[in-house]
C-alpha cells in the first residue's frame, strides 16, 4: 500500500465526512481489482474526454487538544487488559469524577439581589429612617414599591434549569469499558484518563478520547467512524475520524466501531471547557450599570443639598424653645423632603415597562428569559451569529448540479435514487432521496413508498469501504432493459467512466465554494460493464429561507452582522455570499495570534464579516474584544458550542432547535423557526428604550427641579410644602407615568445609546427652567396675591400658597414628560390616547383637590386652572428648548467642554477615521472614473465597426469625460490617459 493516502471528499473541506469520504489509497492500488466477488472493476483511463487533471484535495482544519507529557504517559493502557482497580483510584483522587460540578444560586439570595443598586440602597436607607421617626405611611409606601419591584423582576426571569445542568445532561450516563480484563458497562462519572472504552454506533462519547484502531475484542476494523459534532464544533456534516484521532465527548458516534483511550474527563474535556466560561461568565447587565449612573447622580445631588439643609436646621433652630431644632424632627422633616426627590418609582416604572414589552414579545414565540435584555437588545450594534442550525437548516439539501453531455437535473435526481440505500441512517443518502421525491413528479403519490414507477431494483451493493461506492442494477418494466447505476466519490465514479476533464473542473470548482460533490454514473446500452457519467451533484447546507433578508434588515437598522462559525473556511465563504455579506472570512488563527496586541486582533473582529474554524473559546474572545471596545454585542446560537458566547453576550439568543445548553445559557428563545422574529424583537426593544429613555430624562428633570426649589426656599425662607402633599405628588405622578409601558413611540433608525453626559446636562438645564418658573409663581402669588409663605400650623386660609405651589410642582414637570418623549418636537409623534388621559387626568384631580379643598386648603377655580395652562404652555416652550439642545450637542461639543483624556484620545480617533474614510472614497471615485474610461475606450473602438450607429457609445464617452464643453463636441481621451487606463 503506498504511504499517501488519496482524499476524495474535497467539497466540503472535509474529505473524511461521510461514508463517500473515506481514505482511498492510492491511484495504482484503486485501479487494482477488489477480492470481493461483488466490487466493481474500475477500468483503466481513458482518452476519450481526458484524464490527465485530477480532483484537487482540501485540507480540513480541526482544532488540536494539546496532552501534556504527563498526561500522554498515562495513554498507554493495554486495550485488551483496561486499567486495574488501584489504578483508577489514583487517578480518580487526581483528575476527579468525570462530570461538571453543579452550581446552583440560592433562590432566597437571588430574591434579594433584586433590592441591590445605587437607587435601590438609597430608597432602603429613607425605609429605614421613616421606621426610626415612625413615620409609618412613608415606610410602607416604600417597603410596597420595594417589594413590587423585586417581585415584577424575580418572576419574569426565573428559570428552570441554569446552563450547567443543561450542559450535563447532554453526557452520556453509561459506557462500556475495559476494566480488569473485563469488558464491563459502569457509570461514565467514573472514567478516568487511560479507560479503554468501546464506541459503536448511536452511543453518546462519554469523555475526550484517541481512537485505537480496533475493535471491542481488539480485532482490526474497517473503515473509519463517523462522529457527529455539529453541536460542539458547528460542522454542518459528521466527521469521519480514524486511528488516532481525537473524539470529543458529547459527540455521537452516526456510523462504525472502535475502541477508544479516554484522554480527558469533566472539566478537562471540549465541552468541560465551555461549562467553564459559562461559570465564569458573572457580569453586571449593561442596564444596571446605567441605571447605577443615574442613581449615583441623583444619589451624590440628593444626599449633598438634603445634608446642607439638615446641618442648617439643626445650627440654626438648636436653641430653639418649641424643639424645632430637635435632631427626629429636622430628620423627619428632610426625610420628607429625600423621599419625595428621590425616583422611588423609578425601577417599577422600568421594570413594568420592559415586562409589558416582554409579553408583547412572547406573543411573537419570542421568549424573553432576562428582563433587562429587552432594553439592552435596543443598544445592539454587532450581532455575531453561528452558522450551522443558525443561519444554515443544518441539513444537505440539493443545489445546481454539474450535468454531462444529454442529461438534466432530473436525469441525476432518478438515477442518484435508484442508487440510493433505503433507509440508510446517512445525510448524503437522506438528502438524495428527499430531493428526489420533491422535485420528481414520478416519485410523487406512490402506493409503495419503497418503489419506482416503471423501474425495479433488481440487486443492490450498499456502500463498500474498498470501492468507495453504491451500485444498483435496474430493469426497466417497459421494455425490459437492464442497466447498472454506481453513486459514489467524485474521484472514483470519474475513474470508473474513464476519466473526464470537465467534470474534475467541475468538483474542483465546488470545492473551492465549499460544496459537496457526489458522482453519479449509469452503464451505456448494450453494455453491463462500460458507464458513462450522468454529473456530479452538489450538495450544501443552506441558508434558511429568511435569513439573507434578516440580515439585509438588522443592517438597514445599523446592526452589523458578524457570522462566527466552527465549520470550514471555505464552507462558511460560500454561505457568507449566499447570505447577502461578502466574503471576508478570516480563519480562527487571527484570533489568537501571539504577535498582534489586542487593539489589532479587535479591529479584525470589527472589519471581518466573521470568522470559520473557531472553537467556542474563540467566539467567546469575539464576543468580549468587541465588548471591551464599548460595543453592545449580540449573539445568536444553537448549540453547545455557542453556550459561553451566549452567556458572554449583552443579549443572547438562542434559535428554535436549540440544545439545552444554549437554550439556558442565553437571555432571549425564539419558538418559531426561522430568524426574522429577531428583527421584532429589536424593533420592540427600541420602542421600550425611548420610552425607558423619556421616563429617565423626566423624573431627573423632576428630582433636579424640586431639589433645587425646596433647598432655596427652605434655605432662605424656612417654608416647605406639608409632608402629605410631598408625598401624594411622588405617588400620584410616578403611578400615572407607568402608562409610558404602553405609549406610542419612536423607532431609532440606528442602535440605541444611553449618552449619561447627555441626559443629565439636558435634566439640569430643564430643572433649572422649571425652577425659574416656579420661583415665578411663589413670588407672584406672595407679593400679588398675598399668599404669604406661612408655618404649616398656621390658619388654613394663610396657607393658600401651599395649595398654588402643590399644583405647580404636580403639573409643571409631569407635563415636561410629552416632550421628553422624543427628540425632536413633540407633536411629531403624538402620545397615545391612553397616555395622554392618564397623564391629564392626575393633573385634574390635583386640580379639584385645590378648588373644592380637604387636603389642601381652597384656591379659587380661575387661579386653579391658569396655573394648570401655564404648566401645560411651559412644556411646549421647554421642548423647543429641548430641541435647539439636541441640535447642537455633539461628542465634539462636550469633548471641548469636558477635556477628559478618554474623550481627546476618542475625538483624535474619530478625525483620524474620518481622514481615513475620506480617502477611501477619493479613491473609491478615482476607480470608478477610471472604469468609466475604459468603457469610453471600449465604445472607440467598436465605433468604427458600428458604422453611424454609436448613440449608446456617446452616452458612455459623455459621462466618461465630464470636461467637454457645452458646445456637444466628441469626449477624448488623452494620450496620458490611455496610458494610464491601460496600466
Amino acid at each position: 500500500m503506498a504511504d499517501k493516502e488519496e482524499y476524495i471528499e474535497p467539497a466540503l473541506d472535509n474529505p473524511t465526512s461521510l461514508a463517500y469520504a473515506q481514505p482511498v489509497n492510492s491511484a495504482a492500488e484503486a485501479k487494482s481489482e477488489p477480492s470481493s466477488s461483488t466490487a466493481i472493476k474500475l477500468p483503466e483511463e481513458k482518452s476519450g474526454k481526458g484524464g490527465e487533471l485530477q480532483v484537487e484535495e482540501q485540507e480540513h482544519h480541526e482544532h488540536k487538544d494539546q496532552i501534556s507529557p504527563e498526561l500522554e504517559a498515562l495513554l498507554h493502557t493495554d486495550p485488551t487488559q483496561g486499567l486495574s482497580d488501584q489504578e483508577v483510584e489514583e487517578r480518580l483522587a487526581q483528575f476527579g469524577p468525570n462530570e461538571l460540578k453543579e452550581v446552583k444560586k440560592n433562590p432566597i439570595l437571588k430574591f434579594l439581589g433584586y433590592f441591590t443598586g445605587a437607587i435601590a440602597y438609597l430608597i432602603e436607607v429613607a425605609c429605614i429612617i421613616s421606621a426610626v421617626v415612625k413615620d409609618w405611611l412613608d415606610f410602607g409606601i416604600i417597603l410596597a414599591l420595594l417589594m413590587v419591584n423585586a417581585c415584577i423582576g424575580f418572576i419574569e426571569e426565573a428559570k428552570a434549569e441554569s446552563a450547567l445542568d443543561a450542559l450535563r445532561q447532554t453526557l452520556a450516563l453509561k459506557t462500556r469499558c475495559w476494566r480488569n480484563g473485563h469488558l464491563i458497562e459502569l457509570d461514565t462519572s467514573a472514567l478516568v484518563p487511560g479507560d479503554v472504552i468501546v464506541l459503536r454506533l448511536g452511543d453518546i462519547i462519554p469523555a475526550d478520547g484517541r481512537l485505537l484502531g480496533i475493535g471491542a475484542t481488539g480485532e482490526a476494523t474497517e473503515g473509519d467512524l463517523l462522529i457527529d459534532q455539529s453541536a460542539l464544533t458547528g460542522e454542518s456534516l459528521p466527521v469521519s475520524k480514524k486511528k488516532g484521532d481525537v473524539v470529543y465527548s458529547s459527540s455521537i458516534v452516526k456510523q462504525g466501531q472502535q475502541m477508544a483511550v479516554v484522554t480527558k474527563t469533566g472539566i478537562n474535556t471540549f465541552i468541560g471547557r465551555a461549562a467553564n466560561l459559562i461559570s465564569i461568565t458573572v457580569e453586571e447587565g449593561h442596564f444596571q450599570k446605567i441605571i447605577n449612573r443615574i442613581g449615583n447622580f441623583l444619589i451624590m445631588i440628593t444626599v449633598f443639598l438634603v445634608g446642607i439643609i439638615m446641618i442648617y436646621q439643626l445650627v440654626h433652630f438648636h436653641n430653639d424653645p418649641s424643639g424645632k431644632g430637635g435632631f427626629l424632627t429636622v430628620l423627619r422633616q428632610v426625610l420628607v423632603l429625600t423621599v419625595a426627590a428621590i425616583p422611588v418609582g423609578l425601577p417599577t416604572v422600568m421594570s413594568v415597562t420592559m415586562a409589558v414589552g416582554a409579553k408583547q414579545l412572547a406573543a411573537k414565540k419570542v421568549i424573553v428569559k432576562r428582563l433587562t435584555a429587552v432594553e439592552e437588545m435596543a443598544s445592539v450594534s454587532v450581532l455575531c451569529s453561528d452558522k450551522t442550525g443558525t443561519l444554515t437548516l443544518n441539513e444537505l439539501t440539493f443545489d445546481e448540479p454539474y450535468l454531462a453531455d444529454n442529461f438534466t437535473s432530473d436525469d441525476i435526481l432518478l438515477y442518484s435514487y435508484l442508487a440510493a440505500e433505503a433507509g440508510a441512517n446517512d445525510p448524503i443518502e437522506l438528502a438524495v432521496r428527499t430531493a428526489a421525491e420533491e422535485q420528481l413528479p414520478l416519485l410523487q403519490n406512490r402506493t409503495h413508498k419503497h418503489e419506482v414507477p416503471g423501474y425495479k431494483v433488481t440487486s443492490f451493493l450498499p456502500f463498500n469501504p474498498a470501492t468507495k461506492l453504491t451500485q444498483a442494477t435496474i430493469t426497466k418494466k417497459e421494455n425490459g432493459m437492464t442497466f447498472k447505476v454506481a453513486k459514489g466519490a467524485p474521484q472514483v465514479i470519474i475513474r470508473l467512466v474513464g476519466g473526464d476533464d470537465d467534470a474534475v473542473r467541475a468538483v474542483n470548482a465546488l470545492a473551492k465554494r465549499g460544496l459537496r460533490a457526489l458522482g453519479v454514473a449509469r452503464t451505456r446500452e448494450g453494455s453491463m460493464e462500460e458507464f458513462e457519467l450522468i454529473g456530479m451533484i452538489a450538495l450544501i447546507d443552506p441558508p434558511r429561507p429568511d435569513s439573507a433578508e434578516t440580515i439585509a434588515r438588522c443592517r438597514h437598522m445599523g446592526v452589523d452582522v458578524k457570522m462566527v462559525t466552527g465549520d470550514q473556511l471555505i464552507i462558511a465563504k460560500e454561505v457568507s455570499h449566499r447570505l447577502g455579506l461578502t466574503r471576508v472570512i478570516l480563519d480562527a488563527n487571527h484570533l489568537v495570534d501571539e504577535d498582534k496586541s489586542d487593539e489589532e486582533v479587535t479591529e479584525h473582529c470589527l472589519r471581518a464579516d466573521g470568522f470559520a474554524q473557531v472553537i467556542p473559546e474563540h467566539k467567546y474572545r469575539v464576543v468580549e474584544l468587541l465588548q471591551k471596545r464599548g460595543i453592545i454585542v449580540g449573539m445568536t446560537g444553537d448549540g453547545v458550542n455557542d453556550a459561553p458566547a451566549l452567556k458572554k453576550a449583552n443579549v443572547g439568543i438562542a434559535v428554535h432547535g436549540c440544545t439545552d445548553a444554549a437554550r439556558s445559557a442565553a437571555d432571549i428563545v425564539l419558538l418559531a423557526p426561522g430568524l426574522s422574529t429577531i428583527v421584532d424583537g429589536l424593533m420592540t426593544s427600541r420602542a421600550i428604550f425611548q420610552r425607558m429613555r423619556s421616563y429617565a430624562l423626566y423624573r431627573i428633570t423632576s428630582t433636579v427641579h424640586f431639589l433645587m426649589f425646596f433647598f432655596i426656599v427652605v434655605m432662605a425662607y424656612d417654608w416647605s410644602l406639608p409632608a402629605h402633599l410631598l408625598i401624594l405628588i411622588c405617588i400620584l405622578n410616578d403611578l400615572a407615568t407607568l402608562v409610558i409601558s404602553v405609549d406610542n413611540a419612536q423607532l431609532s433608525p440606528h442602535p440605541d445609546k444611553w449618552r449619561i453626559g447627555q441626559l443629565i446636562s439636558m435634566s439640569i438645564i430643564l430643572g433649572i427652567c422649571l425652577t425659574a418658573l416656579s420661583f415665578a409663581h411663589f413670588f407672584t402669588f406672595w407679593k400679588h396675591f398675598g399668599y404669604a409663605p406661612v408655618p404649616a400650623d398656621s390658619d388654613a386660609s394663610l396657607r393658600k400658597l401651599e395649595s398654588v405651589m402643590y399644583l405647580h410642582i404636580s403639573s409643571a414637570p409631569h407635563f415636561v414628560i410629552f416632550s421628553t418623549r422624543l427628540t425632536g418636537y413633540f407633536w411629531e409623534n403624538l402620545p397615545s390616547p391612553l397616555f395622554a388621559c392618564v397623564i391629564i387626568g392626575t393633573q385634574i384631580v390635583a386640580l379639584l383637590m385645590v378648588v373644592f379643598g380637604g387636603l389642601t386648603p381652597k384656591i379659587p377655580f380661575s387661579q386653579a386652572i391658569v396655573i394648570l395652562l401655564i404648566s401645560f404652555a411651559y412644556f411646549i416652550l421647554l421642548d423647543v428648548v429641548k430641541v435647539q439642545i439636541f441640535k447642537i450637542w455633539s461628542f465634539e461639543l462636550t469633548a471641548a467642554v469636558v477635556r477628559t483624556p478618554t474623550r481627546r484620545k476618542k475625538l483624535a480617533e474619530r478625525k483620524a477615521r474620518k481622514i481615513q474614510q475620506e480617502r477611501v472614497w477619493k479613491n473609491i471615485d478615482h476607480v470608478r472614473e477610471m472604469v468609466l474610461k475604459l468603457k469610453a475606450l471600449e465604445a472607440l473602438n467598436e465605433a468604427p465597426q458600428n458604422g453611424g450607429e454609436g448613440k449608446e457609445e456617446m452616452e458612455i464617452l459623455e459621462e466618461a469625460n465630464p470636461r467637454q464643453g457645452a458646445s456637444g463636441g466628441s469626449a477624448r481621451v488623452t494620450p496620458g490617459e490611455k496610458q494610464e487606463i491601460e496600466e
